[in-house]
């Protein structure tokens, strides 16, 4: 992981001390933390901090309009996801996450754990580093994307699966398992980086941003979103291992270790699109069947700042 700058905010055109905090009330864990609580403390850090509820991500267009400095985000996934996003390519400004949903795939990866007071109160010795997206571009449209893309078993069983059921991780490992196993997928040729791979099928193809991705499923044990690269996780449709085997090592966090897992590091990705379905992070991009191109999935190396401070006790 990059480091490049000490924790006192150091961002360029901006006033060192304005601070905004999002607070997502509807997130995970919201009913232990308290926004004034968290404004307090931004004041003890010698931040001037506005405080912006939400309910959801659609709030934050109008709750991060013309914000300077750092933005303080107190969520789940989806509402750091769509923060980072409207940030994005934005100078003056950077991200400080306050992990507070069920997953937290993108604070994990970074090393962002804890109660949000208790990060926030190690936010003083905290250092800056550039944190990468990816970017699809696709017949459905361009995308842009925090966690992974990806086509096969985990866009299939993101399209299926119960929200309604809550998030649970064990629940989505078990379906991934599943789907695994029983999912017929077409041959594909991946490029990476302009070299033409051989063409099969892939039961699973996820472009990785962070090490996990969804209810926590750790498919890139590796992935580091400050390097500048993404990492391709392939499961080969034709020699899959078996159903306990993904199950264990989903557990042990060893799943790119099995024989019938490829991992490769790229910056370009590219495969044909022959109407098959595709998750951009948490949102899915139905088939369409019929419908023929491809899609091009890009880093875009330090598309924003985030604030990271020390792992609790370091």
């Amino acid at each position: 992981m990059t480091l490049d700058s000490p924790a006192a905010p150091q961002v360029p055109g901006a006033d060192v001390t304005d601070a905004t905090l999002i607070f997502n009330r509807g997130a995970g864990g919201s009913e232990h933390a308290s926004p004034d609580l968290l404004v307090e403390a931004l004041y003890g850090l010698g931040y001037r901090p506005v405080y912006r509820a939400t309910d959801d991500e659609a709030d934050l267009a109008s709750a991060l309009a013309d914000v300077r400095g750092t933005v303080f985000v107190a969520g789940g996934d989806g509402t750091v996801r769509a923060a980072a996003l409207h940030l994005a390519g934005q100078a003056g400004v950077r991200l400080g996450i306050l992990p507070m949903g069920t997953a937290n795939n993108i604070g994990r990866t970074l090393g962002i754990e804890g109660a949000p007071l208790d990060v926030l109160a190690r936010s003083a010795n905290a250092r800056t580093v550039p944190l990468d997206l990816g970017r699809v571009t696709a017949p459905w449209g361009e995308d842009l994307f925090v966690e992974a893309c990806g086509c096969g078993a985990f866009a299939h069983v993101l399209a299926e699966y119960d929200p309604e059921g809550g998030k649970s991780p064990l629940r989505a490992v078990q379906a991934l398992a599943s789907a695994l196993r029983g999912f017929e997928p077409p041959p594909l040729a991946l490029t990476l980086d302009g070299e033409v791979h051989p063409e099969a099928a892939c039961a699973l193809m996820e472009v990785m941003n962070t090490r996990a991705t969804g209810p926590r499923l750790r498919l890139a044990t590796t992935a580091d979103p400050t390097d500048g690269r993404l990492n391709v996780i392939r499961v080969n449709g034709e020699q899959q291992d078996g159903l306990i085997a993904y199950l264990a090592a989903l557990a042990r966090d060893e799943f790119e270790a099995l024989p019938s897992v490829s991992s490769d590091e790229a910056r370009v990705v590219e495969l044909p699109y022959v109407g098959q379905a595709f998750h951009v992070d948490g949102e899915v991009r139905r088939a369409r069947p019929g419908v023929m191109g491809t899609v091009r999935i890009e880093v875009w190396p330090g598309a924003l700042r985030v604030l990271v401070p020390p792992k609790e006790g370091g």
